[in-house]
């Protein structure tokens, strides 16, 4: 069988809180790395910006992405809750750590290599708002 299936997916914790620090983002990457394993899937980009997560997934037809997802955000929630981080203590109550909802986004026909890096550079400064100039655009 032949097939070649990737799916852009958003991650967002409960409330949009900003509780993305470097060891959460390990904790979350590495429970990631285990649940794709798991789904005979390949994890090709991970970045956190904060308050969110972007993953680059490629998958075989036979996974349904929704129990992906679900199992990613499971495993994730129960690991990061574990450790008793301040970062997650403080900004969110109750058992839940991430937000019900989720994006995925087929990537299509969409160059992977501009995904991937689009993904990657989540931890960049943001570009100022407005149009970019002429000079900008690369």
């Amino acid at each position: 069988m032949v097939y070649q299936l990737h799916a852009h997916i958003v991650l967002v914790p409960k409330y949009r809180r900003n509780v993305m620090t470097e060891r959460v983002s390990d904790e979350i990457r590495s429970a990631t790395l285990e649940v794709c394993t798991r789904f005979d899937s390949t994890l090709d980009a991970f970045e956190t910006d904060g308050d969110h997560v972007h993953l680059l997934i490629s998958h075989p037809p036979k996974v349904a992405l929704s129990r992906l997802v679900m199992s990613m955000k499971t495993l994730s929630a129960m690991r990061v809750r574990a450790k008793n981080w301040p970062e997650v203590q403080n900004a969110l109550w109750g058992k839940h750590f991430w937000s019900p909802s989720y994006a995925v986004i087929s990537c299509g026909e969409a160059p992977l290599e501009i995904v991937k890096k689009y993904i990657e550079n989540q931890r960049l400064p943001r570009r100022k708002s407005g149009r970019p100039k002429k000079d900008e655009v690369a």
